[in-house]
């Protein structure tokens, strides 16, 4: 895949799109619903992913759970880990049942480490070669700055912010609008890759943004975008 020919600013998504999990919560929960031996279809994994993704996208249920349960308390994380069983395919009874006994082995087991996968370095120099304006923004609510420093990728970013840093979090229009402000650009001259079609995709694409999709697990297999794998398919040369 190569960039449109019209673009000239790069703008990126942080967590899930050039750093990972390792392994994610997800993974974690599936390895203890496989140990509890609890029957779920071949599709369980991807529908929770895709949950995961609308539910964090300022969705209904989210600004429901917090107004019920107060911003991530105790009681909101075990309502939110029944959602997710939900909609790995538990009944209702069983995820009541089953949420708060999971809830404090799932915080003991995930212990993540961060990577970042062996083409993103080289990709984003080039592309920095390329003479792109490029830039960083997540949907994080404190600033990253201090933790890209450490991933070595200052040099390839003219500038980064967090969500938190303009109150304003993906999909809304502020935050691409501000995107697009310091990089002195234009919507038709801009893409975001991203890894969340509910944020990333659909926030860009309102505002007129290029939507790129990183998808590496299908988890999107019906996205109207154009997706890609890894971010070395940015690049033809890669």
């Amino acid at each position: 895949m190569t960039i449109p020919l019209n673009i000239t600013t790069l703008l990126f998504d942080l967590d899930g799109t050039l750093t990972h999990q390792h392994p994610t919560s997800l993974d974690v929960l599936f390895t203890v619903l496989d140990e509890h031996q609890l029957p779920l279809m071949a599709s369980a994994h991807r529908d929770t992913l895709q949950f995961v993704y609308k539910y964090w996208a300022n969705s209904d249920e989210v600004a429901q759970d917090i107004e019920m349960y107060g911003e991530l308390t105790d009681s909101f994380w075990i309502h939110y880990l029944k959602r997710k069983l939900w909609a790995a395919g538990l009944t209702e009874l069983q995820a009541a049942d089953l949420a708060p006994i999971l809830q404090p082995e799932l915080m003991e087991r995930h212990q993540p480490e961060k990577l970042v996968l062996d083409d993103v370095r080289p990709t984003l120099k080039t592309l920095r070669g390329k003479g792109y304006v490029m830039g960083l923004v997540s949907n994080r609510s404190s600033s990253i700055e201090g933790e890209i420093n450490e991933l070595g990728f200052l040099p390839y970013f003219d500038f980064s912010f967090t969500a938190g840093e303009v109150n304003s979090w993906k999909p809304d229009p502020g935050i691409f609008e501000h995107a697009l402000y310091l990089a002195e650009s234009s919507p038709e001259s801009t893409a975001y890759i991203g890894d969340n079609y509910y944020t990333d995709v659909l926030g860009a694409r309102d505002i007129g943004i290029y939507p790129i999709l990183i998808d590496p697990r299908n988890t999107f297999p019906d996205a109207d975008c154009q997706v890609i794998t890894n971010i070395g398919n940015l690049v033809a040369e890669m």
